[in-house]
C-alpha cells in the first residue's frame, strides 16, 4: 500500500513539473510570436519606395528634372532618376522661392505642390488648369518640359 501511494504521489508531482514546464515553454513561444508581430507593417527601405513619384516620367528625364534643380541652386540629392524624397524637397523649395506656393516642404509631391508645378509650367505656356491633380495634360507637361538636361 505505501507504494501505491508513493507511485501517485511520484505521477502527480512528475504531471505538475511537466505542466509547468511545458506552460514555460508555451509562455516563451507566445512572447516570441508577439515580438514579431510588433514589427512595423513598413521597412524603411519600403518607405523610400512609397515616397518615390517621378510623376510619369522615366528615368532619364527625371534625371533631367533633378539636373534642373541642381543647376537651379536646390539640390536634389543623387541624380539618380528617382524623384524621392529629396528630389520633390528641392522643387518644393525651388517653388516657394518663386512664389508659387508649394507649401511646407516635407517631400510630399501633394496638392500644393502639383499646384506650383503647374504654375511654374504655364510660365512655359503650357495653360494648364492649376487644380493639384496630376492628371494626364500635367504629366504630358512634365514629361515635355523635361525632354532636354544632364
Amino acid at each position: 500500500m505505501r507504494s501505491n501511494v508513493l507511485a501517485r504521489t511520484l505521477v502527480g508531482v512528475t504531471a505538475v513539473v511537466g505542466l509547468s514546464v511545458g506552460s514555460l515553454a508555451t509562455a516563451g513561444t507566445s512572447f516570441a510570436a508577439s515580438q514579431t508581430a510588433a514589427k512595423p507593417a513598413v521597412s524603411a527601405q519600403n518607405l523610400s519606395i512609397l515616397t518615390t513619384n517621378n510623376l510619369g516620367l522615366n528615368t532619364a528625364r527625371a534625371k533631367n528634372w533633378q539636373c534642373w534643380l541642381r543647376d537651379a541652386g536646390y539640390s536634389p540629392g543623387t541624380i539618380d532618376g528617382v524623384l524621392g524624397t529629396n528630389s520633390w524637397k528641392a522643387a518644393q523649395r525651388f517653388f516657394n522661392a518663386q512664389d508659387l506656393g508649394a507649401g511646407t516642404v516635407d517631400g510630399d509631391p501633394g496638392t500644393n505642390t502639383i499646384k506650383a508645378l503647374q504654375r511654374y509650367l504655364n510660365f512655359f505656356g503650357y495653360g494648364l488648369a492649376v487644380d493639384g491633380d496630376a492628371g494626364t495634360n500635367t504629366r504630358a507637361a512634365f514629361w515635355d518640359f523635361n525632354s532636354t538636361g544632364c
